[in-house]
């Protein structure tokens, strides 16, 4: 019914910083003269992302940026402002954690079993909130994030659809290409197992191989995976940790209409429209 893609592996150009510079000036000149939004989004480091993700293939990577391009576009995820979101996030289905992981990655936690509507447009549409959210707040120097999925509560009953999960898959790997670090399922229900073998179908290999199951009961050594990415008393316990993991909406809406104002200096847009809230210039984080 599916068919898997061919796997590819990720080798930068003999590991020459001069011949990946040369590479990012090739995808420079493929793309051409930019403008607006795309031009701020299109930094070096962007055109790093694209050129690993596509093995350094320029003509691919070309293809790549410029469908991410018109996405943005039509999309406008830039734009998207928590008021019009907040709805989709009053169960804290996802968010973005208080703590961060031991590289000083943001951490999107998502618990699939506090799904609270049924639009798929909406429900996408807060996705990519949180994930330019993330991305907002990348700390200098960092480019990735990870993801903690909690399944507390899933059953087959409030499984995301697989319209969904392709949909979700899609955007991840195809507009936010290198973004995701790790994505850590703790204790999913055997259940989930066939569910992910489909999704799986939808899945780069590469971003699938990032994706790293976490049984501590049936498997202890998965344990370490967590240990590996998170300090004990960061880590909430339903994660495993010492941590305590308490959404609040209300404290959670605050964060983010003060981060939406840090959205749109960064973007250039108008932040006089958001609650009158000013901010200081926000580095480049695309």
């Amino acid at each position: 019914m599916f068919r898997r893609k061919a796997i590819i592996t990720h080798q930068e150009p003999e590991n020459d910083s001069q011949q990946q510079e040369a590479k990012i000036n090739e995808l420079k000149a493929a793309i051409g003269p930019l403008s607006g939004q795309s031009l701020k989004y299109c930094s070096d480091a962007c055109f790093r992302r694209y050129l690993v993700a596509r093995n350094w293939n320029v003509e691919k990577a070309k293809k790549m940026l410029q469908e991410t391009l018109e996405w943005r576009s039509s999309y406008k995820p830039e734009e998207i402002r928590w008021p019009e979101v907040a709805h989709e996030g009053e169960t804290g289905k996802i968010y973005r954690a208080s703590f961060c992981d031991r590289q000083g990655r943001p951490v999107l936690i998502l618990r699939p079993g506090m799904q609270n509507t049924k639009s798929f447009d909406n429900q996408i549409r807060h996705l990519v909130y949180m994930l330019e959210n993330a991305v907002i707040n990348l700390p200098e120097g960092q480019e990735q994030m990870t993801i903690l999925i909690d399944f507390t509560g899933w059953s087959i009953t409030n499984n995301v659809p697989i319209k969904t999960a392709h949909e979700t898959a899609s955007i991840l790997q195809n507009h936010y290409p290198e973004r995701l670090a790790v994505a850590l399922l703790y204790n999913p229900p055997r259940i989930f197992e066939a569910f992910w073998k489909v999704v799986k179908y939808f899945l780069d290999p590469m971003t699938s191989q990032k994706v790293k199951f976490v049984y501590p009961k049936r498997n202890k050594e998965s344990v370490e995976v967590m240990r590996l990415h998170f300090d004990d008393q960061n880590l909430p316990a339903v994660f495993g940790g010492q941590g305590d993991l308490q959404y609040d909406h209300a404290e959670f809406s605050k964060m983010m209409i003060l981060d939406d104002v840090k959205t749109a200096s960064f973007w250039g847009l108008d932040a006089a429209k958001l609650n009158g809230i000013e901010l200081g210039p926000t580095e480049s984080r695309v």
